[in-house]
């Protein structure tokens, strides 16, 4: 009988909720989630850093850059662009999940395939991995670990979207991106930071047109299975953050929703799906609540199910590129071409080339078994994946790692600033 109770005062409190709500709540509850994350607002400025660039597959340029993030930090990564771009093109972001960086196969083989559409593609290392940590390594995982002293672990969280968020400012800042054809995609942990970047997205970035997340994007309530995350510095720590919110997986992506379209691509038997049981009913029950509080049929998220399959990011398959095709218009190709290119599973791909896959995620079940098409895309080596010259790099690397950012934080958690100041000092490092 309680249990009844309880379930009913539930419900009673989310139909109150969403005939409540109003944009210009919506609108107070983005902002103070850029407060409680400590995203700077306004953004820092980007002041882009280019080290070179070489030509990697035909019609295909690999620039080394970087770009600003808080307290003057850099954020290094690897664009991928068309060596002659067809008027203003699109261009998409990739946010990696765990042990991922720019030098996974999956951030290469995007990069390189996208650009071959004619799209510019930008990825980047999360903070404590490749270029961010002092070992320069990956699957280092340090973003995971206790930081002593940090009294909101949800700061470095909140570090993550606004990379994911400072890197859509630079692609829109090239010369050759169309800043209304940008699309985020997430993957797992990336999904998870993908997902809030596009929410939380204000007037100083281009609406982000696409949102596609793969192995996640089953954003829960308040004591669901995001909070209970014992990831606490990157996902558990930022999502109870924002419990201020009272059905803040409804909410967010209302929020999302007032920018563009979301495609969310999940496995069957991927594990982080099914532990929560967060299949199709999760999504039917989703978009109900998110239609009824924004009263609008418009961007609820889509879902794609793959059988048999694990945890995966499976946008370079054949109906993620369709859907991505429709939603920005890649310049080479046509959905006609889409249909028609052969593929390959990523695991041949990867013992072909040598380009870095994380460890047991070469089965089939896994990412090994994507069939990804195939339009014979060279490997890359890790040496050319490095966006900073080593002697730079080692000048100062306090600039680049979390060891650096670390030191920023802990000063100004301490000093109890507010993001505001956070702003400022962002700026003038």
């Amino acid at each position: 009988m309680k249990l009844i109770t309880t379930t009913l005062l539930l419900a009673a409190a989310l139909a109150t909720h969403a005939q409540s709500t109003t944009p210009a709540q919506l609108e107070q509850w983005r902002e103070q989630s850029i407060r409680t994350l400590f995203i700077d607002s306004p953004l820092p400025t980007l002041s882009p850093k280019n080290f070179g660039s070489f030509v990697a597959a035909s019609g295909v340029r690999v620039e080394h850059i970087t770009f600003g993030t808080q307290y003057g930090m850099r954020v290094p990564a690897i664009v991928y662009a068309p060596e002659h771009p067809k008027g203003q093109v699109p261009a998409l972001v990739v946010v990696n999940g765990h042990g991922g960086d720019k030098s996974s196969w999956y951030a290469v083989y995007t990069g390189l395939l996208y650009a071959s559409a004619g799209a510019v593609v930008v990825t980047y290392d999360p903070i404590g991995e490749f270029e961010r940590t002092p070992s320069r390594g990956s699957e280092v995982g340090e973003h995971d670990k206790p930081i002593p002293g940090l009294d909101h672990p949800e700061r470095v969280g909140g570090l993550m979207i606004e990379d994911a968020m400072q890197a859509v400012h630079y692609a829109a800042s090239r010369h050759e991106v169309d800043p209304k054809r940008i699309a985020l995609l997430g993957y797992s942990m990336g999904s998870f930071h993908a997902s809030l970047a596009a929410a939380l997205a204000g007037p100083q970035l281009p609406r982000i047109r696409a949102l596609v997340l793969s192995g996640g994007g089953d954003l829960d309530g308040n004591g669901g299975s995001w909070d209970s995350s014992t990831k606490i510095n990157c996902q558990g720590g930022p999502y109870r953050a924002l419990s201020f919110m009272p059905d803040k997986g409804v909410d967010l992506y209302a929020l999302r929703s007032r920018s563009g379209p979301t495609l969310v691509l999940n496995g069957t038997v991927d594990s982080l799906v099914a532990r929560p049981n967060h299949f199709e009913p999760f999504f039917n029950d989703l978009r109900s609540r998110i239609a009824t509080l924004t009263g609008s049929q418009n961007n609820l998220p889509e879902t794609l199910w793959f059988p048999g399959v694990g945890h995966r990011p499976s946008w370079m398959t054949r109906p993620a590129a369709l859907w991505l095709n429709y939603q920005l218009h890649f310049p080479n190709w046509t959905d006609t071409q889409i249909e028609a290119f052969p593929t390959l599973r990523a695991a041949d791909w990867v013992a072909k080339t040598g380009v870095r896959i994380s460890h047991g995620y070469r089965v089939e079940q896994k990412e090994g078994g994507i069939l990804a098409l195939d339009l014979q895309l060279p490997g890359l080596t890790r040496e050319q994946l490095q966006a900073v010259p080593e002697a730079v790099w080692q000048k100062d690397r306090s600039r680049y790692t979390l060891e650096g950012w670390t030191s920023r934080a802990l000063a100004a958690d301490h000093a109890g600033e507010s993001t505001a100041a956070s702003s400022v000092q962002s700026q003038h490092p």
